[in-house]
């Protein structure tokens, strides 16, 4: 072997030590304990603004930390844990550094003896009250409900279930205001059909629900039915929800057919007025939609959606993409400095470590 070759192979060989050694050091930055990582690769990003430098490292990985789904939703962060929906499979699993995957509660959706009949069986997107009680969005059970601590054997409250008399579709995703009130989606994805003509369909809309006193509600009750207050009513996929850090704002998706994100002014009493367009994604043909969506600390928002996970500024400014390798769901903040974004994708979950701590799930009044 020549000289010019020897030195060309070094340099092969150094790149791929220094490489190799950045995955080691981004692997172990945020451990107690041994990480269990299925996978680490450079992270593809479509820049659209400079500013999403301030966000999103230069030498950032894209890490595999879980996989061997189906479907998987509703991620939140407590307690040193990651717990997420895995629809398909009606469950609420569980991932821990150092431990990997748990069963967490099963079934977390439908609850009959005869086989569901529809795609998506289980629950869908979960948060956390200011109790570090988890809220549940129930999906293919049609409720909304909370787990009264973070054990499988939990009581259970059904925090909605009905508007005016007549079943909630499918409940999606959902969020808390500093007040105690909740906020929840409710399109049709969790009904055996996903159709507006599914026979078991009774509302008309597809709306965006709010539910005044929710952290109140006693342990046990049941769903307060006459208090529940439609807001939005002219989405035909509401799905992701979010507030802004301050909660002037609230944030909604629609899926389909339109690809949009909107954002509505919060009223004192929690109404909603000044709906406008905050993003439309509609001509974008990459697999996905709007979806689940978090905010950080500075107010930009992140969602899923065609391609990936989007990054906006608060003014609806699209900075970036952070490319999927499969279609993502939903994210939430993680970590113990609240800057990791944790991603459910169809059949893995994944991380990222950002610049930007998220923003809390629920501030208190």
């Amino acid at each position: 072997m020549n000289r010019t070759k020897l030195i060309v192979l070094a340099t092969v060989l150094f790149a791929v030590v220094g490489v190799t050694a950045g995955c080691h050091a981004r692997m172990e930055s945020d451990k107690p304990g041994k990480v269990n990582l299925t996978g680490v690769s450079v992270l593809k990003l479509d820049r659209l603004d400079p500013a999403i430098d301030q966000i999103v490292p230069a030498d950032a990985m894209l890490e595999e930390v879980a996989s061997g789904f189906k479907w998987t939703e509703g991620p939140v962060w407590a307690d040193g844990t990651l717990y997420f929906a895995e629809i398909p499979s009606n469950t609420i699993r569980r991932w821990t550094p150092g431990s990997g995957v748990t069963m967490f509660l099963t079934p977390s959706g439908y609850k009959g003896s005869a086989p569901y009949g529809g795609p998506e069986s289980g629950s869908n997107g979960m948060t956390l009250d200011t109790r570090g009680r988890l809220t549940v969005a129930g999906h293919a059970q049609r409720d909304v409900y909370r787990l009264e601590s973070l054990r499988s054997d939990s009581p259970i409250s059904i925090l909605a279930d009905g508007y005016q008399g007549k079943k909630l579709n499918s409940p999606n995703d959902l969020v808390y205001r500093s007040d105690g009130s909740l906020y929840f989606t409710d399109p049709p994805y969790g009904l055996r059909s996903q159709k507006d003509d599914d026979p078991e369909k009774e509302l008309k809309v597809n709306g965006v629900y709010r539910i005044p006193h929710a952290l109140e509600q006693k342990p046990g009750s049941q769903s307060a039915r006459s208090d529940i207050q439609l807001l939005v009513s002219d989405l035909p996929r509401p799905n992701g929800i979010a507030f802004s850090p301050d909660e002037k704002y609230l944030y909604v998706n629609n899926s389909e057919p339109k690809k949009i994100w909107m954002r509505y002014r919060v009223q004192p009493d929690g109404s909603l007025t000044d709906a406008k367009l905050f993003y439309d994604a509609t001509s974008d043909t990459r697999p996905g939609a709007p979806d689940g969506m978090k905010v950080d600390e500075k107010g930009n928002v992140y969602s899923t959606g065609p391609g990936g996970v989007w990054i906006f500024s608060p003014e609806g400014k699209p900075l970036g993409t952070i490319v999927m390798p499969e279609k993502s769901a939903n994210v939430a903040w993680g970590g113990p400095d609240h800057k990791t974004l944790y991603i459910t994708a169809s059949t893995s979950i994944y991380r990222i470590h950002l610049t930007i701590a998220g923003a809390p799930l629920v501030r208190k009044p």
